[in-house]
């Protein structure tokens, strides 16, 4: 087969690793990188989110539970804030309204978790 063709479409679909063809493209090296850091900046955010959350509800004379704080920043941002964003009509974008709902969904998560630690402990 000759792929001579599908030479125009190799770099638009260098994203998803195919081409027009099927043949399979090589990422570049800048986009490995760039997906690390989007991965690296997301959980960092999570974390951000899930420990403003603890510091909003009050942290009870102890420090921030980081553990805590990485699952409700990540499960709260993604749904709160992806649906702030879809609600609010701003799409998928990074803008104040999935921020924002980021805060209040990990602050519900927050919540939730520690109202079921507690019902552990009584029961």
């Amino acid at each position: 087969m000759d792929h001579s063709e599908c030479q125009p479409w190799l770099t638009q679909w260098w994203a998803t690793g195919m081409s027009a063809c099927g043949m399979r493209v090589r990422a570049s090296a800048a986009a490995t990188y760039a997906r690390r850091m989007l991965i690296i900046g997301i959980i960092l955010f999570g974390m951000l989110v899930g420990a403003a959350a603890q510091l909003i509800l009050g942290r009870g004379g102890k420090g921030i539970d980081w553990t805590m704080a990485f699952v409700a920043g990540l499960v709260g941002s993604f749904v709160g804030g992806l649906l702030s964003s879809l609600i609010a009509g701003d799409g998928l974008e990074l803008r104040p309204s999935g921020i924002i709902g980021s805060i209040v969904g990990a602050v519900i998560v927050t919540a939730i978790w520690r109202w079921s630690a507690t019902r552990r402990k009584v029961g």
